[in-house]
């Protein structure tokens, strides 16, 4: 069923069905469970994860918005379900261990999915377009980088490493202009996203493609007015 919310008397504007919601939250809630198996948490630790990476980026979403709903409370079965979901991995953690690279392709594609949820909730209420796309973003890398907070990592979209946050910006860049300026159905639009989102990363891991380190740029601007000097 598609919710409906109005943006102004003259707009109305149809977002995404909610069971999309709730499959970003699921997907999110295994991701973080999954990190918590890697580190040899207990089970505290396994929920905690879940929750963080299922619930973090709508969570920082609907704060970062404060329009319509805060998903996490109204939705009855957002928290039970990243709950369950860290308990069943923490007591059935052999059957996660079957299939290989887990953890890196659930983990893009939650960043996908919650970069969906939130540039789609940013077009519904009529945001501006850099808002929208960094709605999206925030919303895709939220709950990883709450995760990596609590484990007390520097966040991984804050170090050089295979494009994750870069994967969101271009995925939610890619939802708003097929939505928003080409007027693409919203569905084919999404698997667009989902596209370049996962795309992207597996690009970026097959060919060791890292975001750079800092740069000094001071000697080449120097050398360049020492030229025009000249």
């Amino acid at each position: 069923m598609f919710t409906v919310f109005a943006q102004t008397s003259t707009h109305i504007a149809v977002s995404l069905p909610a069971w999309l919601d709730l499959a970003s939250v699921a997907v999110g809630g295994i991701s973080g469970a999954l990190v918590a198996k890697e580190r040899d948490l207990d089970p505290i630790g396994f929920v905690g994860l879940s929750m963080l990476c299922g619930l973090g980026g709508g969570l920082i979403r609907d704060m970062a918005m404060q329009v319509g709903s805060v998903y996490m409370l109204d939705n009855p079965y957002a928290i039970p379900a990243t709950a369950a979901i860290g308990l069943a991995v923490f007591f059935f953690a052999r059957m996660f261990e079957k299939v290989p690279n887990l953890l890196e392709w659930v983990d893009i594609i939650s960043v996908g999915l919650f970069a969906l949820g939130g540039t789609d909730k940013a077009i519904v209420h009529g945001l501006l377009p850099v808002s929208a796309i960094l709605m999206g973003t925030l919303t895709g890398v939220g709950g990883g980088m709450l995760r990596d907070v609590f484990l007390g990592d520097v966040p991984r979209i804050f170090k050089p490493s295979n494009y994750y946050a870069v994967c969101a910006l271009a995925g939610s860049t890619t939802y708003y202009a097929l939505v928003k300026w080409i007027g693409i159905d919203k569905y084919i639009a999404a698997v667009a996203l989902m596209a370049v989102t996962v795309g992207l990363r597996r690009w970026s891991l097959s060919h060791d493609a890292t975001t750079p380190s800092s740069h000094d740029l001071t000697p080449v601007i120097k050398r360049a007015m020492g030229r025009h000097r000249k």
